[in-house]
């Protein structure tokens, strides 16, 4: 039912989105232009940028040189070699991933990936773009993924090769909301699989999902995908959740 309603609205909305004039995706004010936040609400948007983990990209607590790493990426270093997001997991970018998610606005997915290029810099010639898989019923309830409709942009505007089934969801897992990191961990344990490794062998996998909290899941899919053959992974979100106490740079 999510996937029929999926493709009855799409070009409604395309001709909605064409007539009426756009509005700010954090709290609806008409703005002058597509793909922007409202001055007020960009104000509010919380940057993610250095001094932050080499390897996670959590924001450190002092000015420290380009390598330093967090002490949790000290102790358990994930099998990526960097992840990176634009903005922490709050306010207008909180709103803007709901929107996505939920509100079924594919177009912003254009405006988050034009953000997270930003903070990836150029991605290396030998990179392919890869989402997070959904399983299959969740895909089917809402009609999409979210990581996909990303990945899609990101390699429109790189220009990098998108991957798009390279990965697979073979279990459904519950909902992680307000699960700690080990018991996100546990949820995810066998829950991917990579379906097409001839497309990741060799290559820099660019791992795409719309937000990473513990990074429990996007540490599995890079697990099997280094399995596979791949040569490193690189995860690339539009938002992070940052530990209590932690911030980011706002209005930036």
């Amino acid at each position: 039912m999510g996937a029929m309603l999926a493709l009855v609205t799409s070009p409604f909305r395309a001709v909605v989105d064409a007539v009426l004039p756009p509005r700010c995706p954090g709290c609806g004010e008409i703005v002058d232009g597509d793909d922007r936040f409202c001055a007020a609400c960009f104000a509010q948007l919380q940057a993610i940028g250095p001094p932050q983990c080499a390897c996670c990209g959590m924001p450190l607590p002092h000015e420290s040189d380009a390598a330093a790493r967090c002490g949790a990426c000290l102790a358990e270093p994930p099998p990526f070699v960097r992840a990176r997001a634009p903005y922490a997991y709050a306010g207008p970018a909180r709103q803007l991933v709901l929107a996505l998610k939920h509100g079924r606005r594919l177009h912003l997915a254009r405006m988050m990936a034009r953000a997270m290029l930003r903070v990836a810099g150029n991605l290396p010639d030998d990179a392919v773009i890869v989402p997070v898989p959904s399983h299959r019923w969740r895909v089917w309830q809402r009609g999409f993924n979210q990581a996909v409709e990303i990945a899609r942009q990101l390699a429109r505007q790189s220009g990098r090769p998108l991957a798009v089934d390279a990965l697979d969801r073979i279990k459904p897992t519950p909902t992680t909301k307000g699960l700690g990191r080990r018991a996100r961990q546990k949820n995810v344990q066998g829950a991917f699989r990579v379906a097409r490794p001839g497309e990741i062998t060799n290559r820099t996998v660019v791992l795409v999902d719309d937000v990473m909290t513990t990074g429990a899941t996007v540490s599995a899919c890079a697990a099997k995908l280094l399995k596979a053959g791949a040569r490193h992974v690189e995860v690339l979100t539009y938002a992070r959740a940052l530990r209590e106490g932690q911030v980011g740079m706002t209005g930036l």
